[in-house]
């Protein structure tokens, strides 16, 4: 009986500190906001989808605190239903998420295999089935994504590569392959620049036209502030 009372009295505390945090925050005029937003990015799409809305956002509510972090999007998804971030920038490819997070689209994204050219000279053929493929895979940890969907891609066509190399940095990921160290499988627009001026090229594979949809979203529980919203918002044009 105990234990069902103080579940009652921290549930109670806990809606008395949101309300008085509402009525701190609280701003009619969205440049005087003075609370905060914690948000937990994707990383290739904080790097090359969110610098834009970031610049914006801070026009507009320059007041406002602002604490980015670069996660996984496993983490991410269990962060917002835990409550620990107001918003996550994500790709949904999770696994689901019940029913607790409200998510807005963020756009759909293509995926492209990518090696320098003189690796591709010598290693064309990603769709032949039942073959050993002597290079290796330069890609985040295991729970990234995209690494998910090539490594089934692979293994449903029985190739094997030489070994994986993990890291996190999207830049020293393609700095590795364009130095002929290995492949990668990365969203095309982190690689558009590299493509465009030949430092990468694509190896043609059976999941090609793949896609990869992301999202934006919240604890549907999580009060919605004025600079929630307000970033809610501004991401709608880049769907």
């Amino acid at each position: 009986m105990e234990l069902k009372y103080l579940q009652t009295f921290q549930t109670i505390i806990e809606e008395v500190l949101l309300s008085i945090d509402r009525l701190r925050c609280f701003e009619t005029d969205l440049g005087e906001y003075k609370g905060s937003l914690r948000m937990g990015i994707g990383e290739t799409l904080l790097c090359y989808r969110m610098p834009s809305v970031l610049k914006d956002f801070h026009e507009h509510a320059p007041n406002t605190k602002l604490f980015l972090q670069s996660m996984n999007c496993y983490d991410i998804r269990d962060a917002l239903l835990k409550g620990s971030l107001d918003l996550g920038i994500f790709y949904e490819e999770v696994g689901g998420f019940g029913n607790n997070i409200t998510t807005f689209p963020f756009g759909k994204y293509a995926l492209t295999l990518v090696a320098s050219p003189e690796l591709k000279r010598l290693y064309p053929d990603f769709t032949t089935p039942n073959q050993k493929i002597p290079v290796p895979f330069i890609i985040n940890k295991q729970t990234c994504i995209f690494r998910q969907i090539f490594e089934r891609y692979l293994q449903q066509k029985s190739i094997m590569l030489d070994y994986t190399i993990e890291l996190w940095s999207i830049h020293t990921i393609k700095s590795l392959v364009k130095h002929n160290v290995g492949i990668s499988f990365l969203p095309t627009f982190t690689v558009q620049e590299e493509l465009k001026n030949g430092d990468l090229v694509e190896i043609k594979t059976d999941i090609s036209e793949a896609q990869i949809s992301a999202v934006c979203g919240y604890n549907k529980n999580k009060w919605c502030s004025p600079a929630m919203d307000y970033f809610v918002k501004l991401i709608q044009p880049c769907n």
